[in-house]
C-alpha cells in the first residue's frame, strides 16, 4: 500500500476543478475493461463533475464502461438535499448517457443504516466478484475523497470506533461535524483497495486542517493508502503561501 502524495496546486478552485478533471479521463483512458469510480460530496468535488459533463472531458470518457459508487452517504429521505448522491446525479450523471444499472447507491431512509451498510457491502461484492479484497486487484478506479475541517475523510471521523475497523468494507458511522444525521461510510480497507485516489480542496478554511494532515497529525484523511500515489487536487488558498 502506499501513502505517497502528490501535491497539484491550481490557482483557483474552477483551475483545480480543470486539472482535476484532466487527471480523471487519463486515469480512466489508461485502463481497460469495467471502470469503477467511488464519488464524494462536496463543493469542489461537485465543480469537477459538472466539468466531466462538457468537453473536452465529456468525449473522453465512455460512460457504458464505468460503474459508480459512493464514498459515504446520509441516510436521509432520497430527495433530501444532503444526500451525496443526489447532489452528484444532478451535477453529473443526469446528464450523460450511463446506464442505470451502471449507478450503484446507498440506500435512502427509511432504511436503517446498518441495513443500508450491510447492503451496499454487498453490493460491492456482488460488483468485485469475491468476498476478500485482493491487494493485487483494487476494488476501485479512482476513489475520490474530501478532507472535513477535523480532518475526517468520507465518514470516517477522529477518535470514532470506525477508524479501528478492518473486517468490513461499509459500516453504519456516527457523525462527528453538522449534519448530525445517521450515515454510511466505506472503511480505511475499502478505501485503500484503489488504484488511484484523489483528495480535492480548495478554500482558505482548508488550510489550518491541511497544515495539520501535511504535518502528520492522528486524523483520518493522513491514514489514507491506496494501491498507488494519492493525489491532493488544491487552490492557493487552501495551501497558503
Amino acid at each position: 500500500m502506499s501513502t505517497e502524495r502528490i501535491l497539484d496546486v491550481s490557482a483557483d478552485a474552477d483551475a483545480l476543478a480543470n486539472r482535476a478533471a484532466d487527471w480523471f479521463v487519463a486515469e480512466l483512458a489508461s485502463r481497460s475493461g469495467p471502470l469503477a469510480v467511488a464519488l464524494s460530496g462536496g463543493s469542489t468535488p461537485k465543480r469537477l463533475y459538472e466539468r466531466l459533463t462538457r468537453d473536452p472531458w465529456r468525449s473522453g470518457l465512455d460512460f457504458s464502461r464505468i460503474h459508480w459508487f459512493w464514498g459515504d452517504e446520509r441516510i436521509v429521505p432520497a430527495d433530501d438535499a444532503r444526500r451525496n448522491t443526489l447532489m452528484a446525479e444532478t451535477a453529473l450523471l443526469d446528464h450523460v448517457p450511463v446506464p442505470p444499472e451502471n449507478i450503484h447507491v446507498i440506500a435512502a431512509s427509511p432504511t436503517t443504516p446498518e441495513d443500508a451498510a450491510l447492503a451496499y457491502e454487498a453490493e460491492l461484492k456482488r460488483f468485485y466478484g469475491a468476498d476478500t479484497l485482493d491487494p493485487e486487484r483494487p476494488l476501485f478506479d479512482i476513489m475520490l475523497l474530501g478532507v472535513g475541517s477535523d480532518g475526517h475523510t468520507a465518514s470516517l471521523f477522529p477518535g470514532k470506533p470506525s477508524l479501528a475497523v478492518r473486517n468490513r468494507w461499509v459500516i453504519s458511522s456516527e457523525p462527528g461535524l453538522d449534519p448530525f444525521v445517521p450515515r454510511v461510510t466505506l472503511t480505511f480497507p475499502a478505501i485503500a483497495s484503489s488504484r488511484a485516489v484523489a483528495f480535492l480542496a480548495a478554500g482558505a478554511d482548508k488550510k489550518p486542517i491541511l497544515d495539520k494532515v501535511f504535518a502528520g497529525a492522528d486524523l483520518p484523511s493522513a491514514h489514507v493508502t491506496a494501491a498507488g500515489p494519492i493525489h491532493w487536487f488544491l487552490d492557493k488558498a487552501a495551501v497558503g503561501e
